[in-house]
């Protein structure tokens, strides 16, 4: 990794993290995709995750939630009627992705540490919240997988090419 500035490490460690949340999710075998842990279905754990991810990485007080979002659809303390599928987390997590990736194209080492509009964070403190919280998330996702199949989910490291082939999901 190029170390020049502090948008490129962002940039670079936000393209790992995006990566291996996006193939956590592919290693949730279908049949948990709806059990319940910690009183709250699997895909509801992933929604959360990048629903927050979505909501704060950029500007929290500059938010819309998606359209097929309804009421406590991510808290993890509310259950809800409403089910999302894997066909649409797999979209969602290509909005934001695109967003994200929209957004550090225009970001630099001289806003960093600016305040987004009507927003009490800097855009520094907003990103390594979301890097902190997604990671946190990703452990927990993680831990049912393993617990489930006994596999290990590929996420990638500070020294790793991230893979643009075919590729195991799991170590």
């Amino acid at each position: 990794m190029n170390e020049i500035n502090y948008t490129k490490v962002i940039k670079d460690q936000t393209k790992r993290a995006l990566w291996s949340i996006n193939n956590v999710m592919d290693c949730v075998p279908d049949k948990y995709w709806d059990k319940k842990y910690c009183e709250m279905p699997l895909w509801k754990h992933i929604y959360h995750t990048l629903h927050s991810l979505d909501m704060w990485y950029i500007n929290p007080r500059r938010y819309t939630d998606p359209s097929f979002h309804i009421k406590d659809l991510n808290n993890l303390d509310v259950e809800t009627d409403k089910l999302l599928s894997r066909i649409e987390l797999k979209q969602y997590y290509q909005l934001i992705e695109n967003k994200i990736n929209q957004y550090l194209e225009w970001l630099t080492d001289d806003v960093l540490l600016t305040k987004p509009e009507n927003c009490e964070w800097t855009r520094f403190a907003l990103i390594i919240a979301q890097q902190r919280h997604l990671h946190s998330h990703m452990g927990v996702l993680m831990g049912f997988i393993i617990a489930e199949t006994g596999l290990w989910s590929r996420v990638i490291g500070l020294e790793g090419d991230i893979p643009t082939a075919d590729y195991s999901l799991y170590f």
